[in-house]
């Protein structure tokens, strides 16, 4: 099983009365909220903490694509893709991802990502998210009913200047471009580096998955029961479409405190975490569920999106259990995985296993949760928990995973050393 270490970037100095005071974490979050000094100390503990993952054997590091937001400070994952790509050497790099249809045009996407795989070495997993309604229709003003026109066009030509040897021109509904041909190209080019597509549990993401052979990933902020609905659904597609049930066609996010007891691991957690649920999921309804964002087939089904639910638009019966902000139901509905590392490894293969999941994303760090406890939790789950759970899946082959030039081949990372900067 590949153990993927996973950054939100949160802001982590809301105030306490966040959520009383102010109507959403998303969208119109006030300005006078962010202080960028402090900003400057956050970005550089979170770009440690996602350096110290690599150093610890993770086998990738993940960042994602979010705007006008407290719930996570990264408008362009690839600026920290890359900043990475010089930091680390083996660990790959999952950028879950750029929304597509925000780019213009998105040529800009291939270009970048082919700048990431070259730099890094060929170590690229390429994410391609359609985009949360708060991000896409209210952030960047796109038309909720055109989103996925656009995601699936702009899909189409990124695939294409990555694999097309020849200039071509484009000339689709949204993009025109009479000459396409990115300069750099990746060095993952048969055909190109593995796609990644997060979904909250759209049907019609599922079949494309399928169709298109991409690995499905299940973003959950709710755990591993609340998910198991959705990747149940997920393997039921799969065999109704003809594919095998190779766990590493899909992945799934989880949260995880792991600590010398169970004790110890609430008290550590039990304060990041309610912050993370209590006030970076602050997202106020009107913004979760734009007019033509959900496709008539996923509202049919009644399949519930991560930020419907966050914005607690769900339904009564489900509301309570969706929206826990207190530890001990955080727990019990299974949000954060908590305890030793014998009962987090026990958990972490009941996860794996029942929803089959063979890539599986750990959110070591969330809420206001400081450096020095994600780095223990990570170290922790690095040294005690990480060995006992890698076997799983150990049958089945990962054909969607990075495939990098040999180290012998890679060009040679000079150490980092901080006092030339600090002497200029």
């Amino acid at each position: 099983m590949k153990l993927m270490w996973f950054h939100l970037m949160p802001y982590t100095e809301l105030p306490e009365d966040f959520n009383k005071k102010h109507p959403s974490v998303w969208v119109d979050i006030h300005s006078s909220l962010f202080d960028p000094k402090r900003a400057h100390h956050m970005y550089n503990d979170f770009m440690d903490e996602l350096e110290y993952a690599a150093e610890l054997g993770y086998d990738a590091v993940c960042v994602n694509e979010h705007h006008s937001n407290g719930y996570g400070l990264m408008p362009s994952p690839n600026l920290i893709a890359a900043s990475l790509a010089r930091r680390t050497t083996d660990t790959a790099l999952c950028v879950m991802g750029n929304s597509l249809a925000l780019y213009n045009p998105p040529t800009r996407v291939a270009e970048e990502f082919a700048m990431i795989d070259c730099i890094s070495g060929g170590r690229l997993i390429a994410g391609f998210p359609v985009g949360s309604p708060m991000d896409t229709c209210y952030a960047y003003g796109q038309n909720p009913s055109l989103l996925r026109e656009r995601y699936l066009e702009a899909h189409d030509l990124v695939k294409k200047a990555w694999t097309e040897k020849d200039t071509f021109a484009f000339n689709g509904r949204y993009n025109q471009q009479r000459y396409v041909n990115i300069w750099p190209r990746p060095i993952q080019n048969d055909p190109h580096p593995p796609i990644w597509i997060p979904g909250g549990g759209s049907i019609e993401t599922w079949r494309w998955c399928a169709e298109m052979d991409y690995v499905y990933c299940y973003l959950s902020y709710y755990g591993y029961k609340a998910g198991l609905t959705t990747m149940q659904g997920f393997w039921n597609e799969m065999e109704k479409l003809g594919k095998d049930r190779n766990p590493y066609r899909a992945g799934f996010l989880q949260f995880v405190g792991v600590a010398e007891s169970r004790q110890q691991a609430l008290d550590l957690y039990t304060e990041p975490a309610e912050y993370f649920y209590g006030r970076c999921l602050h997202v106020d309804a009107r913004f979760a569920t734009p007019p033509g964002y959900v496709t008539e087939a996923t509202q049919r089904s009644g399949i519930q999106g991560m930020m419907q639910k966050a914005a607690n638009v769900a339904s009564p019966a489900t509301k309570a259990a969706l929206k826990a902000t207190n530890m001990k139901d955080i727990v019990d509905g299974g949000y954060v995985l908590i305890g030793s590392p014998d009962e987090v490894v026990e958990q972490i293969r009941h996860v794996a296993t029942s929803l089959n999941v063979g890539h599986l994303m750990l959110l070591l760090q969330y809420g206001n949760m400081g450096k020095d406890t994600t780095k223990y939790n990570s170290r922790l789950f690095a040294e005690k928990v990480m060995p006992k759970v890698k076997d799983l899946f150990g049958e089945w082959e990962d054909k969607w995973w990075p495939k990098p030039m040999a180290k012998g081949q890679r060009a040679a990372v000079p150490a980092f050393r901080p006092q030339l900067a600090a002497a200029e």
